[in-house]
């Protein structure tokens, strides 16, 4: 029974990855935003995985999703971006899955861990861009990083050094799309996990 368990998990969790890493590559550019800040809904797979199956499984789908990225696109920010969502994945799951185990895997407990998670990433994300992938995109770029300011004020006049484009840019970009995962992520799953597409680990508010 366990290993028919097991088996499931595996296939199930290979199944969101190849959805995972498909809407990856679905990408929407945003007005007055960078042109390498897109919005895709990559991350719902991932918490349906990481509600049905745990951490293990969500963490996978993360992970797997930016290979299948790679091998199937490729990069455009020379392998930056792919950087930044690796070292992501560890404070979207942690914070996300401790909160859903410590409110006893509840509907409640589900949707707080999704607030949590939500301010936790767009911190991380500014720590991120203001510290790591914005040098190392400059640097990979073999440009300053006033100059890839310049070119993101080309698309936001309003964005004139890395302080603003921090503001302006990161913040309300990382808002929107990890909002829109969250709330696209919990929805599906509540509703898949009714018609047993998954296992349902709440049933409690």
């Amino acid at each position: 029974m366990k290993q028919k368990k097991d088996l499931k998990t595996l296939v199930t969790t290979a199944m969101l990855a190849a959805l995972a890493g498909a809407l990856m590559s679905l990408e929407i550019s945003i007005p007055l935003m960078p042109p390498f800040y897109k919005l895709d809904f990559s991350d719902v797979p991932s918490i349906i995985a990481l509600f049905a199956y745990g951490p293990v499984s969500g963490a996978a789908v993360e992970l797997i999703k930016i290979l299948i990225k790679l091998v199937t696109v490729g990069t455009s920010t020379a392998y930056v971006g792919e950087l930044a969502n690796v070292i992501g994945v560890v404070l979207f799951i942690v914070p996300l899955w401790l909160v859903f185990r410590g409110m006893h895997y509840t509907k409640r407990g589900a949707k707080i861990s999704l607030i949590v998670s939500v301010p936790v990433r767009v911190a991380f994300s500014c720590c991120v861009n203001a510290f790591i992938t914005l040098p190392l995109y400059a640097k990979a770029m073999s440009i300053s990083l006033d100059a890839v300011v310049q070119m993101v004020a080309s698309v936001n006049p309003a964005i004139t050094d890395l302080k603003t484009f921090i503001i302006l840019a990161t913040i309300p970009f990382n808002l929107l799309k990890n909002t829109l995962n969250c709330v696209i992520g919990y929805i599906l799953y509540d509703r898949l996990a009714k018609v047993h597409l998954f296992e349902r680990r709440f049933d409690t508010v």
